[in-house]
């Protein structure tokens, strides 16, 4: 299926590793140019350096961190001076949190507030500029299905991110006018190095079987009784970058697996 891709600019945050990794390659594979964000130099240049032998595209590595203002800033100037600005923004990086809401200080509210909701404002002010100028783009936000299906021990992340829903849903009607489509998806169970690091610290001290709980994880949330591939959920996003979803704008999408449970 031709997607309509090729030598389109795509901005990616979290690019270095987990679904972030998994768009930017499917991108690439589709002859897309990437600006890609992470926090960590090393991992990203040599990530971005495999997709260019890899692909044959431009990867551009931006170390920065896109909770500040100094990091989305330097991202879309990053963006503008490489390429004159974007075509798609991937609005991916994020963490989950693990806090209770009467012992939670304001200074976690405010970091994760920063991460999953101002750094996508401040990227759309940065990068919508220039994507009217190149006539037309797309934005995506990647929230989680704890967006409207929260689990109890996350009550930032699950409030943060459905913040992030409703500013995808209210950017896209301030857009579209500009020919900019902005759309929403809510990720269940995703095979992250995370959810990987997470297990093992757990089951570190009863003899290490991470695998096994994460399959226990899987069979208790999700009916297909498996965690998604990050590729799984990358090659959702990138037909929602595409000319084949041009009638898809300001909904939400689940890739859960059947982990949702309402209608």
């Amino acid at each position: 299926m031709e997607l309509g891709l090729r030598d389109k600019v795509a901005v990616i945050t979290g690019g270095s590793a987990g679904i972030g990794l998994a768009v930017a390659r499917s991108l690439a594979a589709e002859g897309a140019h990437l600006v890609l964000a992470a926090r960590a130099a090393d991992r990203l240049e040599e990530e971005a350096r495999g997709i260019r032998e890899t692909y044959g595209v431009r990867a551009v590595p931006v170390a920065c961190d896109v909770a500040t203002r100094d990091g989305t800033t330097a991202l879309a100037a990053a963006a503008e001076e490489a390429f004159a600005g974007a075509d798609i923004l991937v609005n991916n990086a994020g963490a989950g949190s693990n806090e209770t809401i009467l012992d939670a200080p304001d200074e976690k509210w405010q970091a994760y507030w920063d991460l999953h909701v101002m750094a996508a404002v401040r990227l759309a002010r940065g990068l919508v500029p220039g994507m009217r100028r190149r006539g037309g783009g797309v934005i995506l936000h990647n929230a989680s299905i704890c967006a409207v299906q929260p689990l109890w021990y996350e009550p930032i992340y699950n409030v943060t991110k459905a913040a992030l829903m409703m500013f995808s849903k209210t950017l896209a009607a301030e857009l579209i006018g500009d020919d900019i489509r902005v759309n929403c998806v809510n990720p269940g169970l995703v095979l992250t190095p995370d959810w990987v690091k997470t297990a093992k610290e757990l089951t570190a001290d009863s003899g290490g079987d991470w695998q096994g709980h994460l399959d226990e994880v899987a069979r208790e949330h999700a009916p297909i009784k498996r965690f998604a591939t990050p590729e799984e959920v990358a090659d959702f996003i990138v037909f929602l970058c595409s000319d084949r979803a041009g009638y898809s704008v300001g909904s939400t999408y689940f890739v859960d697996g059947g982990m949702l449970k309402t209608v």
